[in-house]
């Protein structure tokens, strides 16, 4: 599969990372709020909420904002990941950024998610971005300097990984508060259409940048994009989201807010069973997708406008799979179309492994793109419509930990093989696996029951 910025965005917007019918959101009761402790029975649905004035203006400043930001962190993805492999040519090296570029997001989102349900998450996106823009330019100015060790460019994506952490559950729980609910598929679906327009364009102005000057140039250009983002998303007016209150009219405190989404997460069927489908999905097929680059020179050879091909044609996959849902909608049963993607994807990772000339190779690459929408926007969305507004920030940080701990464990286990083994194998073997755990886990009874439950609070 395409490299790790695409299936990353693919499930949130901005620079951290990888998005109806009408769901009704219910308010859990006072007392939940008191125990910590969320109910998971809907209430019965009742009449669609008043669109808010402007919303459509906000929504689209929001987009912009988190697209012009977006673009800029793929250059700067694209370009970190061509420089390792091209300079390194080494599984092991990749491994070591898919650690250093995940894991912390992994142990910050634990408390981001809690920070996006009690704090103003515009503030947090824009601090995040902030944050991520200023390690960028201190490892920019460093190699001007002459400084061009690899464990500065460790540091840098650790000090972008801790951004991710505060920002993705900020973004995932933000766009519920602007767009209307019955509105957020097509959203969602315009969103990867755009995101994927950008991974096309990103990855070509990538490639001619890095070509033609060096990577420190597209790191300034990254600076400039993320000024851009914060600048409009400054503009933006957020409501204000609800927050738990205790007896007595006092807000529950942290540790309390962090069990109660724990218990939320663990108890509520649809987030149980899509955070485990998030595990296998990056672990198996998420990680060694960074492989795919890898495969490409040792395979196909080291020009540079391959490894462009290879984000392009991932790109133009989303761009029509995020159009498809745009404008489509999907099937109604969505958990049928989450688990039909999953195993599309595990599919797609044995035939990119069986390639054997470069243009086929890129071919399953497009079709790879157009399935992730229907993985990644599907699924978010569906959480989106069925998780409580003031809950939203916490389950998203659960997804960030599930992804950003999966990911670099795959990684840590598929990038040392591919020193061993060829990419080829490694690809075909852990989509090999992913079938079969995928399969396995819907033909068993439990397996049944969970996408029953699933399907049932998705719907309500």
């Amino acid at each position: 599969m395409g490299q790790q910025v695409h299936v990353v965005e693919a499930v949130g917007i901005g620079r951290g990372l990888p998005v109806t019918d009408n769901v009704h959101v219910m308010t859990p009761p006072p007392d939940d709020a008191r125990t910590g402790t969320i109910s998971c029975v809907a209430e019965p649905p009742s009449a669609a909420p008043a669109e808010r004035p402007g919303w459509r203006r906000e929504t689209t400043v929001f987009l912009t904002s988190q697209t012009i930001s977006l673009f800029g962190s793929i250059l700067v993805q694209c370009a970190i990941m061509w420089h390792l492999t091209l300079t390194t040519k080494s599984g092991s090296v990749m491994a070591l950024a898919v650690v250093f570029g995940f894991l912390p997001q992994a142990v910050v989102s634990v408390f981001g998610g809690v920070w996006a349900d009690r704090l103003n998450r515009k503030v947090l996106i824009i601090g995040a971005d902030a944050m991520i823009a200023t390690a960028t330019l201190a490892l920019a100015l460093l190699m001007l300097a002459g400084a061009h060790d690899l464990w500065l460019i460790y540091v840098a994506l650790m000090i972008r990984s801790v951004g991710a952490g505060v920002q993705i559950p900020a973004v995932g729980a933000l766009l519920p508060q602007i767009v209307p609910t019955d509105k957020l598929m097509r959203v969602n679906g315009i969103n990867s259409t755009i995101q994927s327009a950008m991974m096309l364009v990103a990855p070509a102005a990538a490639a001619a940048v890095y070509a033609n000057s060096t990577i420190i140039a597209v790191f300034f250009i990254d600076i400039v994009t993320a000024a851009i983002g914060i600048g409009l998303l400054s503009l933006l007016a957020v409501p204000r989201q609800v927050h738990h209150e205790v007896a007595g009219g006092a807000r529950a405190g942290y540790f309390d807010d962090l069990v109660g989404g724990l218990r939320y997460a663990t108890s509520h069927a649809f987030v149980r069973w899509l955070l485990t489908l998030y595990a296998v999905v990056f672990l198996l097929g998420v990680g060694p997708s960074y492989l795919t680059p890898l495969m490409i020179v040792r395979t196909f050879g080291t020009e540079v406008w391959k490894l462009t091909a290879n984000e392009i044609a991932f790109s133009v996959g989303m761009i029509i799979g995020g159009a498809l849902l745009a404008t489509w909608g999907g099937v109604k049963n969505r958990v049928a179309m989450i688990v039909a993607a999953t195993l599309a994807l595990g599919a797609l990772s044995v035939a990119l492994g069986l390639s054997t000339h470069l243009f086929v190779f890129f071919g399953f690459q497009l079709i790879v793109g157009l399935a992730v929408p229907f993985f990644g926007t599907t699924s978010m969305t569906v959480l989106q419509e069925t998780v409580e507004p003031e809950m939203q920030g916490r389950v998203f940080g659960f997804v960030g930990i599930v992804t950003a701990i999966t990911m670099p464990i795959g990684m840590g286990v598929f990038g040392p093989l591919a020193d061993r083994f060829t990419v080829e194998s490694v690809l075909v073997a852990s989509g090999v696996v992913m079938l079969l755990v995928v399969a396995t886990a819907v033909a068993l009874p439990s397996g049944h029951r969970a996408m029953a439950a699933a399907h049932e609070h998705a719907q309500v």
